[in-house]
């Protein structure tokens, strides 16, 4: 009876207390004992990664896109000065006639800059129809009647100033296309709605500069134009038929001209003409391998002896890669590697699709214009005369692309959003009303 008893006792210690439930049937809850029950399933709320601040994000951006920036400039104020010495003193008897030129106009632009990149980047978006117009005809002012030079009309002359229009056409046709894709984001999937009015305004303004006989600078504005289209999701089908018909009438236009075929013949093999078309690049052959890998020292270069032509322009990465050496090459190219990847940051972080679009087609300009030079002095691509961004002497050029990644430090500075397009929280205002 006592075994009975306690059996009850520790059967009733399971048991408890009947609990009414939404039936109004009572229901029994079992319970387990202390030894036997098991942990209590808890859920614990885990401390989320604290978003960064979105300050600090636009601070590392900034820094990277202005560092390299400013490291690049200042190596082709440099490498101007000790490139163009023998050949200004020669023309102009001062072997700082490029210096002071080139030093000038980087600090030109270095103020445009600045001024690009406290200026709103939407402004850009209203003035991208009107910088278009006046660039088009300041394209024709130069192809009537501007200052020629080798047989080409690129320039505009006033009084000891020359301006190059097509490095300006640059820009403008990278805001006019991100407006125009802005504005029609939503119907790309059509080829009528993505290629409408964009295709005829790059094909006017590609053919005046055809005209001019430049068909580098039509290649970094056909292929800035491609980027712009990538960026904003343009499908791949419309992308490569695009890029087929932009290879057919690469092809035209260079069998359409005699020295175009010379200069693309040569390229395949320039020991062909080694006194002729194959000159420039099989100096600029010599001038890289003399360097090794520390390089003659600076300013000690034997082929800027008016060996290589046009040392100061489009051929400065021979010259600079005979006096600084592979390593001083690797330097440059991780810059512009730097600077396109802190563009691709920035385009990802830009609050809305114009911002987005503008930095893409901005950094695809940079990028492509430097693959293009040093494809040409490295003997991958054929030579175009397209100057090496930051680096090769000419004004035009320099303040263009100095205002152009001041444009992107704008949108650095204004894209303090997440990848996705939304903008981030700032943790320090979390809470407050």
């Amino acid at each position: 009876m006592a075994d009975r008893a306690t059996g009850r006792a520790r059967r009733s210690d399971h048991v408890a207390a009947p609990v009414r439930t939404g039936s109004g049937k009572p229901k029994k809850r079992v319970a387990r004992s202390s030894k036997t029950a098991r942990p209590a399933l808890r859920l614990v709320r885990t401390p989320l990664r604290p978003r960064k601040d979105p300050a600090a994000i636009t601070r590392r951006n900034l820094a990277l896109l202005l560092a390299p920036t400013a490291l690049l400039t200042a190596t082709g104020i440099v490498m101007v000065l000790s490139a163009s010495s023998v050949s200004a003193y020669a023309q102009y008897g001062s072997s700082f006639m490029f210096f002071n030129r080139q030093l000038a106009y980087a600090g030109i632009g270095i103020l445009a800059m600045f001024a690009a990149a406290r200026a709103p980047y939407r402004l850009w978006q209203k003035l991208a129809i009107p910088l278009l117009a006046g660039t088009v005809v300041l394209l024709l002012v130069a192809l009537m009647a501007g200052h020629s030079a080798n047989g080409a009309s690129r320039w505009i002359g006033v009084g000891p100033v020359t301006f190059q229009p097509s490095e300006l056409a640059k820009l403008a046709i990278l805001a006019f296309g991100a407006k125009v894709l802005t504005a029609k984001h939503k119907k790309l999937h059509d080829p009528g709605h993505l290629l409408l009015p964009l295709l005829p305004v790059t094909l006017l303004v590609s053919a005046i500069v055809i005209l001019q006989r430049d068909l580098g600078t039509t290649i970094v504005l056909c292929g800035s134009v491609s980027v712009l289209l990538f960026a904003a999701g343009a499908r791949a089908k419309h992308l490569m038929w695009t890029g087929f018909a932009a290879t057919v009438a690469g092809v035209a236009l260079v069998f359409g001209e005699s020295y175009r075929a010379t200069r693309f013949f040569s390229f395949r093999n320039p020991w062909a003409d080694p006194q002729g078309a194959g000159y420039q690049l099989i100096q600029g052959y010599i001038a890289l391998g003399s360097g090794g890998w520390l390089g003659v020292g600076l300013g000690a270069s034997r082929q800027k002896w008016q060996y290589v032509p046009n040392a100061h322009t489009d051929f400065i990465f021979a010259i600079l890669g005979e006096e600084m050496g592979l390593l001083g090459e690797l330097v440059v190219l991780s810059l512009f590697g730097i600077l396109v990847f802190a563009g691709i940051r920035i385009a990802m972080r830009a609050p809305d699709t114009f911002g987005r679009l503008l930095a893409a087609g901005l950094t695809g300009w940079i990028g492509l214009q430097a693959i293009v030079n040093l494809g040409a002095v490295t003997g991958l691509l054929p030579v175009t005369g397209v100057p090496l961004p930051f680096v090769s002497y000419g004004g035009s050029a320099l303040v263009a692309s100095l205002v152009g990644v001041g444009v992107l430090a704008s949108i650095a500075r204004a894209g303090t959003g997440t990848a996705s397009g939304k903008r981030a929280v700032n943790p320090k205002r979390k809470g407050r009303k």
